[in-house]
């Protein structure tokens, strides 16, 4: 079974989800849509798809799926308007910037049924899998500590910072979902700093560039997160998991992955330069699970509700960070 994709948005996160698409033998891209014709037009040359407008694809027979790389403010109604529709959806995260509205599509997916995938392609990572693995075979034990690092190699123009939803709703939001998928408990309680330490522009449009936030689960378990828009080093992305039996932990990935010895030390190549390379095998892997959850093979995950609690989540450190003190989330979910 050939599975039909619709792809809403020719982006930058659009062209990497063309590249998993047509290079999955169980899919095909059928047309793409976008609101600049030129960024259209560059992926249906490349892969061979249709240009056609959303209204198009919503009402065509010939296209099974869609995949909305769209802004996050079209999000929600594009979800509900291809749910009503019959298609299974793909969305990158988040689904909206806020909780409520976030509510109000769900109960749409429910209503109708649809399949819904939201986009935490670290999830399906090699390398943080083998991490999940070791802790689902027993190896480590019961889970006590997780640490995660994410660390962009730069930050982005601030006029996109002016509609992001901010640094946690943008970019920790991947960590909030990595921080549950690791721990295997619902957090209760979530304490954030953050700070303007790269870009004074940042903080003028209103938001942070570097951030810690301290998870803890009812149980007592802890994540620990560390974002910084700034990397002079590539693009840091490390997860550690420590438990009572052991350790396991998923380094920084290189292009090229040699050590080179001479008589002035040691040496290894640059990272990657940023998440179009890093995570290309991991959105491989996102698609194909997408595409045997259309097909009946296992469930849609991570799920709408997965994404609805990442944002409460990022919401949770939103005000931890400006009223310096812990949020349990309940306070946030009620």
């Amino acid at each position: 079974m050939t599975i039909r994709f619709g792809l809403l948005g020719a982006g930058r996160i659009g062209k990497v989800h063309a590249k998993a698409i047509t290079g999955d033998g169980n899919a095909k891209l059928v047309a793409v849509a976008d609101a600049f014709p030129q960024a259209a037009q560059a992926i249906a040359d490349q892969y061979g798809c249709a240009i056609r407008t959303i209204d198009e694809i919503e009402a065509a027979k010939d296209i099974d799926a869609v995949v909305i790389c769209t802004p996050t403010d079209t999000h929600a109604d594009l979800i509900e308007r291809f749910a009503r529709a019959g298609k299974a959806i793909f969305c990158e995260k988040p689904i909206d910037l806020s909780l409520a509205r976030v509510k109000a599509c769900l109960d749409v997916v429910r209503a109708t049924k649809a399949t819904l995938m939201v986009g935490f392609n670290r999830r399906f990572d090699p390398h943080f899998r083998a991490v999940r693995a070791e802790i689902d075979k027993g190896t480590l034990g019961e889970v006590e500590m997780v640490v995660i690092t994410s660390r962009d190699p730069g930050a982005p123009p601030v006029e996109y910072i002016k509609r992001s939803g901010g640094i946690f709703r943008d970019m920790t939001i991947h960590d909030f979902d990595m921080a549950r998928f690791l721990l295997g408990e619902e957090i209760t309680e979530v304490s954030a700093m953050a700070a303007v330490l790269v870009d004074p522009e940042i903080g003028k449009a209103g938001d942070f560039d570097s951030v810690q936030v301290m998870l803890k689960t009812k149980s007592g378990k802890m994540a620990v997160i560390s974002n910084s828009r700034r990397a002079t080093y590539g693009y840091d992305q490390r997860i550690e998991v420590h438990g009572s039996k052991g350790l396991a932990s998923a380094e920084n990935q290189r292009p090229v992955s040699i050590e080179v010895a001479t008589g002035l030390g040691y040496t290894r190549p640059p990272l990657h330069d940023f998440f179009m390379t890093r995570y290309t095998d991991a959105y491989a892997a996102e698609i194909a699970s997408f595409i045997a959850a259309i097909g009946g093979k296992g469930k849609a995950t991570p799920s709408g509700e997965d994404g609805l609690i990442a944002l409460a989540l990022a919401d949770a450190a939103v005000k931890s960070a400006a009223e310096k003190r812990t949020v349990p989330m309940s306070e946030v979910l009620g």
